[in-house]
């Protein structure tokens, strides 16, 4: 009997997200073949950072911290490519890695008023401070996908319904974090979601590797 429930998750709480523009030679390594990888600006994709808090309603109850490192596409399916993510519960690194092929990896996380701070050991791998500006005054429903892999290259779709608003972010990633050399400068946009309720299905097959 596995330790995480089978998927679909659905997860609620709270997140913040930053968005930025990426060097695409910066990242390119970090790719699988298969995937193209999105051009936004000449030399540029777009990615970011994603922290949340899952609690009450979940299927499980953890922090997390995902690095999108790059917009790609394959055959048409336009996605983000998840090069780093930290949760700090033990079966969601499992469920996220046996799942998803995604490279869960355990941290620590300390929330405070309107601030997150992910620390690895002695390592801190970033800290975000926030600000609301606004928020709209309802509930959109948004879907997306994303892309893994284990053997095979795998894509998995997710919807989110929240109230969503502007923040006023300022990240910082100290130079020891493993995505120091991705997330690099102050994000362009950074964006709320409050009484969040998310789905994260079960992936998909593209191709075997």
């Amino acid at each position: 009997m596995t330790p995480y429930p089978q998927a679909p998750w659905t997860l609620q709480g709270y997140a913040v997200a930053t968005l930025h523009l990426i060097d695409i030679e910066r990242v390119r390594a970090l790719i699988p073949q298969e995937l193209d990888i999105i051009s936004v600006f000449p030399g540029k994709t777009l990615g970011g950072v994603y922290l949340s808090n899952y609690s009450t309603g979940s299927v499980l109850q953890y922090s997390e911290l995902i690095v999108v490192a790059a917009a790609v596409t394959h055959l048409g399916k336009i996605g983000g490519w998840v090069s780093h993510i930290y949760v700090d519960n033990p079966d969601s690194v499992a469920g996220g890695r046996e799942i998803w092929g995604l490279p869960k990896e355990l941290a620590e996380f300390t929330w405070g008023n309107n601030s997150v701070s992910v620390r690895q050991g002695d390592c801190t791998l970033c800290t975000l401070n926030y600000n609301p500006l606004f928020s709209v005054g309802w509930k959109p429903r948004l879907g997306a996908s994303s892309f893994s892999h284990n053997s095979e290259l795998l894509s998995f779709a997710f919807e989110v319904e929240a109230q969503f608003g502007l923040v006023n972010a300022q990240l910082s990633v100290p130079t020891a974090s493993p995505f120091t050399d991705l997330i690099t400068g102050q994000p362009w946009l950074a964006i709320s979601a409050t009484q969040m309720q998310l789905t994260v299905d079960a992936p998909k097959v593209l191709t075997r590797r």
